[in-house]
């Protein structure tokens, strides 16, 4: 009874933060702003919801739930480093953008990387 209970809220704040994520991906200006949002709200959310998956396959099947434990593992690992990358990808093109409109050239000989 008390296990059903806290794999409901899991569910229920998984599902809320899942929302908030979607939510501030679509009404959020800039895209720094817009990648924040799935970033942290949605990973807390979706392994929130994995969590919950992984008591109720453990408790209900007898297994010990290691598909979820890997979901759950490659969900925290890959998303930070993809918004990590998208970050640093939107930062070298605003940097190129700027320098081109300002009539200059990059300092790393126009590859935007530097």
């Amino acid at each position: 009874m008390l296990l059903e209970i806290l794999i409901g809220l899991l569910l229920l704040g998984g599902a809320a933060f899942v929302l908030l994520g979607s939510i501030g991906l679509a009404r959020l200006p800039d895209f720094f702003m817009r990648l924040h949002g799935p970033t942290k709200a949605t990973t807390l959310g979706v392994g929130a919801l994995v969590l919950a998956s992984l008591l109720h396959v453990g408790t209900e099947e007898g297994t010990g739930g290691l598909r979820e434990v890997a979901v759950m593992l490659f969900l925290f690992i890959t998303a930070p480093i993809t918004a990590h990358l998208l970050a640093k990808a939107a930062q070298a093109e605003e940097r190129r953008r700027t320098a081109t409109q300002a009539g200059g050239t990059l300092p790393d000989g126009g590859k935007g990387t530097g």
